[in-house]
């Protein structure tokens, strides 16, 4: 057994079972000893983004962490924007990257590079193992690092590096299995003092765990019965919604937005999220965004048990066990005329199957969320760090993860184009993944933001960084080019007959939906 099979095995021991990967020689060894066992499943991405935004997904739908197999520092570095998403969404997360022989650093051969450098700010623990016989227990403390009661601002990314020598090398078995993670509850003080100052003029702010089924529907006990509002963080890692779960709404992206919805909240109370920040600066416009007059509690943190905790407020309130007020089931009917991200959003409400999961970047995607809300049971997986091109990638890990469940990916062009490599391994794996882009030929946010700074005449050459077209992407052909069949569609009714088409295909399929 040498340092390579006995990390493998290892991982097989604490559960961890799945790959995404793109190596290089570096990985060789890593490479032979995953091909030794047919229960670790290895799917190859053509970019490492793909890899760690796969990975990504995969977590969040199983709540373990996948493995990435990255090439050096440079492909470590390909991975690095969905590797902040990763970190935004706590998803546990195991990079293995290889690296240069010991002995061989030191020559400075063209791939050399700060390996560890590259991976600290996106993660929560790095490790570069030292020798063949230790690997197996650098192993166990990456998963358990990845699986950790981390705080926000960490993340739970665990990379491991691996010199090529310590892969090759005589390597040993580890003990097998890893301990429970015991999440921190919040104090009986805290919640009975929250529970008495909640009333009507009260926020409920939630996220982590705390969208999970369980944690919206204590959610939505207490908001029914005190009255007040409850609602999710903008860019949340993952919410359960459908009929029978209350309705749960989300806060606005535009600072100005926030501020209205907080102006008649004296009372803001945080579970699982963060108190509310401007997602960037802006003239005239403060960065926290809780005014003066509210009081912000903390009932718990995201790390935390976020479900115990609203649980806990519910039953010191004295709410009924179950809530009344849920949402019922009302497919909208389907819309007539050109696309817009309302009218996709309600041709989706109308068409997808139950038990849908739903992946989201950039784009009119995010139009979709409060429709889905009350007619269509689904999980939805948002873009969390606002580093475009993770929902293509997230929907392929979503996909592995849940083979039975049919995956949306809504992308805006813009956000596509940065991943689209997603699409071979969706092909090649036959992944049940329906991509819908949101074709409207530009960076649609950048003209936005561009003119809030009070600019009304784009000139030429800020309107050239903003527009994709000349020449358009055809996103069918592109797709078709990686194996996936597609249409263009321009209405409601053209959108609802390519659903239909992809539900009857057998793997991905790609939707380029034309906005008006």
């Amino acid at each position: 057994m040498n340092g390579a099979e006995s990390l493998v095995q290892t991982l097989l021991n604490a559960g961890v079972d799945c790959c995404f990967a793109n190596p290089g020689t570096s990985e060789m060894h890593m490479v032979e000893a995953i091909d030794g066992h047919d229960d670790f499943r290895a799917v190859l991405c053509l970019f490492e983004g793909v890899c760690t935004g796969a990975a990504d997904g995969y977590a969040r739908m199983t709540g373990k962490p996948a493995t990435t197999l990255l090439h050096l520092g440079a492909g470590l570095a390909n991975g690095v924007a969905n590797m902040h998403n990763a970190r935004r969404a706590s998803s546990p997360l195991i990079n293995l990257v290889g690296e240069h022989a010991v002995h061989h650093v030191a020559y400075d051969a063209p791939l050399t590079s700060d390996v560890a450098g590259v991976a600290q700010p996106m993660s929560a623990w790095v490790r570069t193992a030292t020798s063949s016989e230790s690997l197996s227990l650098d192993a166990i403390d990456a998963v358990q690092a990845s699986l950790a009661a981390n705080s926000d601002h960490m993340g739970n990314v665990a990379t491991l590096i691996i010199p090529a020598d310590c892969a090759w090398g005589e390597g040993r078995n580890a003990p097998s299995g890893i301990p429970p993670v015991e999440r921190a509850r919040a104090s009986v003080e805290v919640v009975s003092g929250i529970a008495n100052r909640m009333g009507e003029r009260s926020l409920l702010l939630i996220d982590g765990a705390g969208m999970s089924e369980e944690g919206v529907q204590q959610a939505g006990r207490i908001a029914e019965h005190c009255g007040c509002q409850a609602i999710t963080v903008t860019f949340p890692a993952r919410v359960e919604g459908g009929p029978g779960l209350p309705k749960i709404g989300r806060l606005p992206y535009f600072p100005e937005h926030i501020i209205d919805l907080l102006a008649d909240v004296d009372h803001l109370v945080l579970a699982g999220a963060r108190s509310p920040v401007s997602f960037f600066a802006y003239r005239n416009l403060p960065s926290d965004l809780v005014p003066e007059h509210c009081k912000v509690d903390l009932l718990v943190h995201r790390h935390m048990d976020v479900v115990a905790a609203l649980a806990d407020l519910a039953d010191a309130q004295g709410a009924p066990a179950e809530p009344v007020e849920v949402n019922l089931k009302a497919r909208p009917a389907i819309p007539e005329g050109p696309l817009n991200a309302h009218t996709i959003a309600l041709t989706l409400g109308a068409k997808i199957p139950e038990m849908s999961i739903i992946t989201t970047d950039s784009g009119g995607g995010a139009a979709a969320f409060p429709v889905l809300q009350t007619c269509v049971s689904h999980s939805w997986l948002n873009l969390t760090g606002g580093s475009i091109g993770g929902g293509g990638p997230v929907a392929v890990g979503a996909a592995v993860a849940c083979p039975d469940r049919p995956v949306y990916a809504l992308l805006g062009d813009g956000g596509a184009g940065y991943t689209i490599q997603y699409l071979w391994t969706a092909a090649r794996e036959k992944l049940n993944i329906t991509s819908i882009i949101y074709s409207n030929r530009s960076y649609g946010i950048l003209d936005v933001e561009y003119r809030r700074l009070g600019i009304n005449d784009v000139g030429d050459k800020a309107a050239s960084l903003f527009d994709l077209s000349n020449p358009d992407i055809n996103w069918v052909d592109l797709a078709r080019g990686y194996g996936v069949p597609g249409v263009r569609v321009r209405t409601g009714a053209e959108l609802a007959a390519a659903l239909s088409e992809a539900e009857n295909t057998d793997g991905p399929y790609l939707i380029e939906a034309i906005l008006a």
